[in-house]
């Protein structure tokens, strides 16, 4: 792929504030969609949690191909006056929240159990695999495409995770507030017409910030559209190939695996074994809050070590912390907190330096093949980063429903023993398979990093 970068409009504040909301507007749905749909549908609609992490997992499959055709289209699109990916934005953003309050439609709740496995399935896959990947894949995509610098990558690939952070911050601690309720025997019980309230509110918070992105970056690496005829062989060839790519990928189906499994328990842990929903937002605070120090000195720590060296002593802290807290088996919900705090320190900094992470790769793969392909790159990161969802989505389904967990279940001692078990072992088994993919797959270090800046650099004249 052909490109240049131009040199109106110079990088600064105003595109990192900018591609700080286009997260912010994603994880509006997508985290909405992580922490809270399955406890939507096993305590409201009643359907079981086996069936939940079954259908999120069969959306995978269709992403495997969703994902690479909107790769395709932002990779082959002509670019036009706000760029090839920025437009995306502009175009999908309505639907995309359209479909996600969809999801929630609590006004179904006394229909007939086939019809609300059916509506699950529809809205599901018409937010996921359609509206979401619609807006995500040119999202992501244009990271390289507003600025060539790999520090200021970085930077951007911090503001991202801000915008994630804010998200978390609005859905995992004001929600758990307003969407649980103690009934008349003291328990802390799912509102789903609350649910769906907040909901609709997330999806109109989804539209400004997408707006917001839209309008404040401004893609200044040029890209001509790839003319050569998609051959999905030659994409399965090339990707086979690519190990860095390959080791992308792992990392990232892994982090989502022990991230989205400790943010989904929480709505299973807190509430049923803690009786605590305060203590869920507290947690959930807290992990703003390290995220947000974390944010500040990020790019300079990262220079001097390297964005995988980094991301790999994380991941080792995360385990570490959550084997302790299965060991310990504590009743002491602040305990629990503590440590579950320190393991949020793994999360923390792989999300801050991953999308730079991503744009290392499509450099590489740049360097090695003289190609430059970065919509059906993102894509095959983006469906990685999907199939740790529905990993971490269908585990704990099966999971829960293995310990006998319903809503008529939902507080006996035996089921949230279980729970506990579950939010410590699967995420402490995510982090350690994550620090060993860095280790042994990911072969982008910081010496190697630098080398292909300096190489693509020397490529177009700078």
């Amino acid at each position: 792929m052909n490109h240049q970068e131009t040199k109106e409009a110079p990088f600064g504040m105003r595109d990192r504030l900018g591609y700080m909301f286009g997260d912010f507007g994603n994880d509006f749905t997508f985290l909405l969609s992580s922490m809270f749909l399955m406890k939507f549908y096993t305590d409201v609609m009643g359907v079981s949690a086996a069936v939940v992490g079954a259908m999120m997992m069969i959306a995978r499959v269709v992403d495997a191909f969703s994902d690479v055709t909107m790769g395709q289209i932002c990779d082959r699109c002509r670019p036009g006056k706000k760029g090839k990916f920025a437009p995306w934005i502009r175009r999908m953003c309505g639907p995309v929240a359209l479909a996600s309050f969809l999801m929630y439609a609590v006004w179904f709740k006394d229909m007939p159990m086939g019809f609300k496995i059916f509506w699950m399935f529809f809205t599901y896959l018409l937010w996921g695999s359609i509206c979401y990947t619609g807006i995500n894949i040119p999202y992501g995509s244009m990271a390289s495409a507003i600025t060539a610098d790999p520090k200021e990558r970085t930077s951007l690939s911090s503001f991202r995770t801000i915008g994630a952070t804010l998200a978390n911050t609005v859905i995992g601690v004001v929600l758990p507030l307003i969407v649980y309720y103690e009934d008349a025997q003291g328990n802390t019980v799912f509102s789903g017409s609350r649910m769906m309230t907040a909901a609709l509110l997330c999806s109109v918070g989804a539209i400004i910030c997408y707006l917001l992105c839209y309008h404040m970056t401004t893609e200044r690496v040029k890209m001509e559209k790839t003319a050569e005829k998609f051959s999905f062989k030659e994409l399965i060839r090339t990707t086979i190939s690519n190990r860095a790519l390959i080791g992308i990928v792992a990392a990232a189906l892994l982090l989502l695996l022990a991230q989205l499994t400790l943010s989904g328990m929480g709505n299973y842990i807190y509430p049923n074994y803690f009786g605590n929903r305060e203590a869920m937002s507290t947690a959930n605070m807290g992990v703003t809050v390290i995220t947000l120090a974390l944010s500040t000195v990020i790019v300079n720590i990262s220079g001097k070590y390297g964005r995988k060296e980094l991301a790999g002593v994380g991941a080792a802290v995360g385990a570490i912390a959550l084997i302790a807290a299965f060991i310990l088996h504590t009743k002491n919900v602040w305990v629990f907190v503590a440590l579950y705090l320190i393991s949020s320190l793994g999360t923390a900094i792989f999300n801050l330096v991953c999308w730079a992470m991503i744009t290392d790769v499509i450099d590489d793969a740049e360097v090695r093949t003289g190609k430059r392909s970065d919509g059906t790159i993102y894509a095959v990161y983006s469906f990685a980063r999907k199939l740790g969802q529905a990993a971490s989505s269908g585990l704990t389904g099966g999971l829960l429903t293995m310990v006998g967990y319903s809503a008529a279940t939902a507080f006996e001692p035996q089921v949230v023993d279980g729970i506990y078990n579950i939010t410590c072992l699967v995420p402490a088994a995510g982090f350690i398979l994550l620090a060993l993919a860095l280790k042994f797959l990911y072969p982008l270090d910081k010496k190697q990093v630098e080398k292909n800046a300096k190489i693509l650099r020397e490529k177009r004249g700078e």
